[in-house]
């Protein structure tokens, strides 16, 4: 499977990024920086793993957030050693151990930015089941 994008300069050090379906992201010093893109990539990637995981699971949840914390080596290429998951997930009735398993398969099994995240960075996670919105914000 190939994926293509196009990187525009925009300014400075702004790009604009493209893919073939016309799916957009600005990326820069002015916008969001490509390493935490790369974060991005890997909280959507986890996200829609788990998503399809619980769903699949029949588990009645309401939202699911994921808040991702990179820490970069002090010398270059900068790489990510260091990358914690906090997955906040809202609903009622839901049981730890689906909520442990999603994780576990989206990060060990199917997360492809996981995978290749991993040959760099240790990869920590931890999750909280929330009953309502307004309790983690």
């Amino acid at each position: 499977m190939a994926s293509n994008i196009r990187a525009t300069w925009k300014s400075g050090g702004d790009f604009l990024a493209e893919n073939k379906t016309g799916g957009k992201a600005d990326l820069g010093p002015g916008n969001i920086r490509p390493m935490e893109m790369v974060l991005a990539s890997l909280a959507s990637c986890a996200g829609v793993d788990v998503v399809n995981i619980l769903e699949k699971k029949r588990v009645n949840f309401s939202d699911l957030q994921i808040k991702v914390k990179g820490t970069r080596a002090d010398t270059h290429p900068k790489v990510y050693t260091e990358i914690n998951i906090t997955y906040l997930i809202w609903g009622e009735g839901i049981k730890e151990k689906d909520v442990e398993q999603a994780i576990e398969l989206s990060e060990n099994k199917y997360c492809s930015v996981s995978a290749m995240l991993k040959s760099t960075a240790e990869i920590n996670s931890d999750y909280q089941i929330l009953a309502s919105k307004k309790s983690a914000e």
